[in-house]
């Protein structure tokens, strides 16, 4: 019997696990790796730049809820791709991460591109392993083992360190070396002490809330948890990521009314949400000090932390879905729930939400129905409220037709309160790492999770001109692989705001700054965080044989966005956005007064 090349045992690995998609960047040794997976028939998606295709690789597993495969060459490679490693333990998504590295004969010798990347990836993923021998058997088995390692418990990275020889030679190869796909973990549930609990909780809660994190959505819980809402009338706030888990339309979402909603509640259901920095570590003057919270997560490291206020008892562990079945089956079967109040002569908790949403809702309607002046640049908000009108005209939201991909300090901030989700899994943005550079690299990924084998999504990015720099080229990626992405960068010249609407202007602050010796007034010069003035961003799209738009009016960008839609090519919409340089930015986690939505 021939024995096969390590590359063919690792493709066919690969194929017998279920996968169907591979972002990567090839290079010795692992070039004949991707070769082989696409003679299986999986789609091999090749990137520009490590940082990028991990970072898809990391969205993918949390859009089709099956770990995202990365591969990737060894030493610098290595080290681009742990970018994405950080990305996907920090968002708690499956991926796998298969790296070259260099010839088992030569290490400790200075090989080509040496470095020992199990001992560097051990304390940053759920596993980093090597196979313990140059053999079929083991090969599979490490792959194997890595994949449902990634998957099982709290989703998360894990690397697989396969040096030259275990890919570009002949492989012992002992009977059959197949495995079996790795079937998806059964879900745990909760026990009945602590469902009984939960709902005794609820049953006296004067002022409940359920907060829906990125985690129900990728738990695939929205069926039960819209069940929980809509039977119980409980009002909910969704993360950034968990929107449309239940509709954003429905008369229960919180969204517009996020600080009222969370600083009033006294009981608190929170479903696949961390309390980090998105909720401000369930803090006072934020939270109530007396809120009690009923923490469901698939992770148990995750429950009681940054929760003063929770109890062992109202701590779940289990899938959120089969919790929330749980719950509904319990609230069922039991004392239907007091109307949410606060009582004596104040108002409800649903009409101070209900309140403060109008409120807030009025100052932004205001802001996006302002029509631009034809001797101003347009802003964030009337931008934004344009491309949602174009859009909502070609397909509405109830028809789930469009993915959002958001990216960009005020790009990403102004924009999660304007473009309703009917749906889950259809926003991405930089998460719970903040990380800038993953906006292009989400695009491939949701473009193939959704388009793969046949189109049903389109893709829609809202880049900052700062976050589109990360990883530009990554266009040509999109356009070699014939995807129809449309993507808006919103340009005000500068990382969160620019230095003047006026070029003449900026030149004059540009000599400044380049001839300063230290002495001139930071007004009058370009600030750190400037970039190039107008940059025609969407020549980038032109060059690779996309479509590139430049817009500075309303108009042209209404038609842009139509025409936008309906290409059947990558395109890039070149918004000009006003500067910004007279406006104070801050956002809710700095802990001012000031508070970004979410």
């Amino acid at each position: 019997m021939t024995s096969p090349l390590g590359a063919k045992v690792i493709a066919q690995a690969l194929h017998d696990l279920g996968v169907t998609v591979i972002f990567g960047l090839v290079g010795l040794p692992v070039t004949d790796i991707a070769e082989q997976a696409i003679d299986l028939g999986i789609r091999f998606i090749g990137f520009r730049n490590e940082q990028a295709c991990s970072y898809a690789a990391t969205a993918y597993g949390y859009l089709t809820g099956k770990p995202g495969v990365c591969l990737l060459v060894g030493g610098p490679g290595v080290i681009h791709g742990m970018a994405g490693i950080a990305n996907a333990s920090a968002n708690a998504w499956p991926t796998l991460f298969l790296g070259g590295s260099s010839e088992t004969s030569q290490w400790t010798k200075g090989g080509f591109q040496e470095m020992d990347a199990i001992a560097l990836l051990t304390p940053h993923t759920k596993r980093a392993i090597r196979p313990h021998t140059n053999s079929a058997d083991a090969i599979v088995t490490a792959i194997h083992d890595a994949y449902r390692v990634c998957w099982y418990g709290r989703p998360g990275p894990t690397f697989v360190d396969l040096p030259t020889d275990f890919i570009m030679t002949p492989v012992t190869a002992t009977g059959n070396s197949r495995r079996r796909p790795v079937l998806a973990l059964p879900k745990p549930a909760a026990t009945p002490d602590t469902i009984s609990a939960a709902v005794e909780l609820l049953k006296h809660a004067k002022a409940p809330l359920v907060i829906i994190g990125k985690g129900a959505a990728y738990a695939r819980a929205e069926q039960p948890i819209r069940a929980l809402v809509n039977s119980s009338k409980l009002p909910f706030l969704p993360t950034p990521m968990g929107k449309g888990v239940v509709p954003d339309s429905h008369p229960l979402n919180t969204s517009s009314a996020r600080s009222v909603a969370l600083r009033e509640a006294d009981v608190i259901i929170l479903l696949g949400a961390r309390l980090n920095w998105i909720l401000h570590f369930a803090a006072s003057p934020k939270y109530r000090k007396d809120v009690k919270i009923i923490q469901v997560d698939i992770s148990p490291e995750e429950l009681g932390r940054s929760n003063s206020a929770g109890q062992p008892a109202l701590s779940i562990f289990g899938d959120i879905s089969t919790v929330v079945d749980q719950l509904n089956e319990a609230l069922r079967a039991g004392t239907p729930l007091s109307k949410p109040s606060f009582g004596g002569s104040g108002p409800t908790y649903l009409d101070a939400i209900r309140n403060s949403a109008l409120k807030n809702e009025s100052k932004a309607r205001t802001a996006a129905n302002t029509q631009t002046r034809t001797d101003m640049p347009l802003t964030f908000e009337r931008a934004f409220h344009i491309i949602k009108e174009t859009l909502h005209s070609i397909s509405a939201p109830e028809n789930g037709d469009v993915v959002y991909i958001g990216e960009g300090s005020q790009t990403m901030d102004i924009s999660r309160s304007v473009f309703p989700l009917e749906h889950p899994r259809q926003k991405l943005d930089a998460g719970t790492y903040a990380t800038m550079g993953v906006g292009l690299a989400y695009c491939v990924a949701a473009w193939s999770a959704y388009n793969l084998p046949r189109k049903t999504k389109k893709i829609v990015a809202l880049e900052g001109d700062s976050a589109l720099g990360f990883a530009a080229m990554e266009i040509e990626t999109m356009r070699r692989h014939e995807m129809d992405v449309l993507i808006f960068c919103m340009n005000n010249s500068g990382i969160y705001s620019g230095d003047t609407a006026d070029a003449a202007d900026w030149k004059a602050k540009q000599a400044r700054l380049l001839n300063s010796s230290g002495s001139s007034e930071r007004r009058d010069r370009l600030k750190s965080s400037s970039l190039m003035h107008e940059a025609r961003y969407e020549q980038l799209a032109e060059m690779v044989g996309g479509r590139g738009i430049f817009v500075k009016t309303e108009e042209e960008l209404e038609k842009a966005t139509k025409e936008g839609y309906a290409e059947g090519r990558v395109t890039v919409v070149n918004v000009i956005i006003e500067p910004g340089n007279d406006k104070n930015i801050s956002f809710a986690w700095m802990e001012k007064k000031a508070e970004a939505k979410m």
